[in-house]
């Protein structure tokens, strides 16, 4: 499917410009073309080198040319002197060829000299361009520099940065920890107070805190019943309404027989038949 390939195709190149982008470092990225532009110079330089290698060596063919022309005009002359004419107009001849060979030389000698000209005048633009853009990578790997430090020290400071992000996170999740920790400390310790939790490791009947109340309690009134049957005793008289309500509204021991079922003792029975 052509149009699927093409949406394939979009999306892969932009993820890959995506990543690109994350790796590009701007400062990486003008160096980089900075270096590309100095060779471009070196470039230019070694063709004004070969442009005028080319033309020197011309300059020396034509000077050879020239020297020849000479010569051969000489011979020219010193053969029609000398009545042979016929071998003055064959040096002639070669001195009309070697000047034709000079024109073209010259020719090629003058274009090679327009062809340096243009490469010296390309060669000093492109160095202050070179030059120009040298002093302007500078200045803006400095402001990229300042940039991404005043960016680091803003997230740094508002937090908003990844590994500030990651540092309050942890901080929050500590803080998190800490209040669950300190409620469950105090939820326990509430029904520890409370007498929900029961103590296994405990030697013996592992009561708990309400049972020691009540056996307390019990033990107390018990105690109350027992020092008031003592004074009835002890005082040759019954006991009193409120001690008898009191002892008998009391609970009894374990494992004792209720108190009238029981019969009265000696000294009980002959104090009743004493009495009017």
């Amino acid at each position: 499917m052509p149009g699927l390939s093409g949406r394939m195709s979009t999306v892969v190149k932009a993820k890959i410009s995506k990543l690109l982008d994350r790796a590009e470092d701007p400062a990486e990225t003008l160096e980089y073309s900075y270096q590309k532009q100095i060779e471009q110079l070196q470039n230019v330089k070694k063709g004004i080198a070969d442009v005028v290698t080319s033309k020197k060596r011309l300059q020396l063919q034509s000077e050879r040319l020239q020297q020849n022309v000479v010569k051969l005009d000489t011979q020219a002359r010193q053969a029609l002197a000398a009545g042979q004419e016929d071998l003055a107009r064959t040096a002639l001849e070669r001195k009309n060829i070697a000047q034709t060979e000079l024109q073209g030389l010259d020719g090629q000698i003058n274009e090679l000299q327009k062809q340096q000209e243009q490469l010296t005048q390309s060669e000093q633009n492109l160095r202050t361009k070179i030059e120009q853009f040298r002093s302007k990578k500078e200045i803006i790997k400095a402001q990229y520099s300042a940039a991404e430090a005043q960016v680091r020290i803003s997230e740094a400071a508002t937090g908003v940065g990844e590994e500030m992000a990651d540092v309050g996170l942890a901080m929050q999740r500590a803080l998190d920890k800490t209040e669950n920790m300190k409620a469950r400390a105090d939820a326990v310790q509430e029904l520890e107070a409370a007498g929900t939790f029961e103590d296994f490791t405990q030697l013996g009947s592992g009561e708990d805190d309400i049972d020691r109340q009540l056996k307390a309690l019990s033990t107390t009134s018990e105690v109350d019943s027992e020092l008031a049957k003592m004074k009835a005793e002890l005082g040759g008289g019954t006991p009193s309404a409120g001690e008898l309500g009191a002892g008998s509204g009391s609970e009894s021991p374990a494992g004792a027989e209720p108190s009238g079922d029981s019969e009265p003792s000696g000294d009980s029975a002959a104090a009743e038949g004493q009495a009017p």
